[in-house]
């Protein structure tokens, strides 16, 4: 076991900065981290594979081109972001209990983490508004949700993302640390980083909070004020068929809003008020909310959008059919 006085200090008068931070797997079950690994390796291979198998599917089937699918490849490109971000230190920790991580890479890993987690929440939303104008507004979809309206949605989610985290690795970089240097988790993670440090971290907080929910708060109530009016507008419908088959377009939708933003809320409060949590606790709703929406999400579109199921078994077809 790894312990704080592997980790060197840098002094400059009485400001102090560690070299680098020590990383936390599964407390308490260190000893099984071999065995534990073999689940979060089936994770990891099902988002990797399932992510490009969706992205693949929709650029080869000319049918797919279309801003629903549009935005699930946001989505699929979003997922293995994230899942790129946290595996090489998880699966590091797992394999060769090598714990230890740079100051400057950990505050890289961490801005990335939450820059494509706001993406995220963000690409959720367009794709909230996309069933909304596709329920409510059929006729005029296709002159709304243009293939450079898409653009311009990718651009600004992504610029929004970028930009609002920004300041964050600069306000951690000018915070003095003190002694401890174990994080919560088998990566970075911003109030995870903020609490290590004995210096006044009120800035981090305050500008913590007005970005997340500037943002993923944001993104959440439109998302529920979107499906308020798709349910509006479904209700008016004149047949139960036509209401079942309105609402059945959303279901794989309302799947990954709920998979991605409750462990994501959860997170956020036991960081911020949980602290008489177990680490257990903490460390397994981190896991479900940086793991599973991106290994569920290609099983969820597959399994419920049958254009997503179709293309994939002709492009499997079409492969076997080319090797025999």
């Amino acid at each position: 076991m790894e312990h704080d006085s592997h980790t060197t200090w840098e002094f400059n008068g009485s400001f102090y900065q560690p070299s680098a931070f020590l990383m936390m797997g599964i407390p308490g079950l260190e000893a099984f981290h071999h065995w534990i690994s073999i689940p979060f390796c089936v994770l990891y291979l099902i988002a990797l594979l399932g992510n490009c198998m969706i992205l693949f599917v929709i650029k080869k089937t000319q049918s797919l081109h279309e801003p629903m699918y549009y935005f699930l490849s946001m989505l699929a490109v979003t997922d293995l972001g994230l899942v790129l971000c946290t595996l090489p230190t998880t699966l590091g920790i797992f394999w060769f209990n090598n714990r230890r991580i740079g100051f400057d890479a950990c505050l890289t890993q961490m801005y990335f983490i939450h820059i494509l987690s706001f993406i995220e929440s963000s690409v959720l939303l367009a794709m909230a508004f996309d069933r909304f104008i596709a329920i409510s507004h059929p006729l005029r979809y296709p002159s709304i949700l243009t293939k450079t309206t898409v653009i311009k949605i990718g651009l600004t989610i992504i610029l929004r993302g970028t930009v609002s985290l920004l300041p964050i690795p600069f306000l951690l970089k000018r915070l003095t640390y003190c002694g401890k240097t174990e994080l919560s988790h088998s990566f970075c993670f911003h109030p995870d980083i903020m609490n290590l440090a004995c210096a006044d971290i009120k800035v981090n907080i305050f500008y913590g909070l007005i970005a997340l929910f500037s943002t993923v708060g944001m993104d959440f109530i439109c998302i529920v004020l979107s499906y308020i009016l798709i349910i509006k507008t479904v209700i008016s419908l004149a047949t139960k068929e036509e209401c079942l088959k309105a609402l059945n377009t959303c279901v794989s939708h309302i799947c990954a809003v709920l998979i991605f933003f409750i462990p994501m809320i959860g997170l956020s409060m036991i960081h911020r008020f949980g602290k008489n949590f177990p680490p257990l606790v903490n460390t397994l709703v981190a896991y479900t909310y940086l793991i599973i929406p991106p290994a569920l999400n290609p099983i969820i579109y597959s399994i419920k959008s049958s254009h997503i199921r179709e293309a994939l078994f002709r492009t499997l077809r079409r492969k076997c059919e080319f090797e025999w």
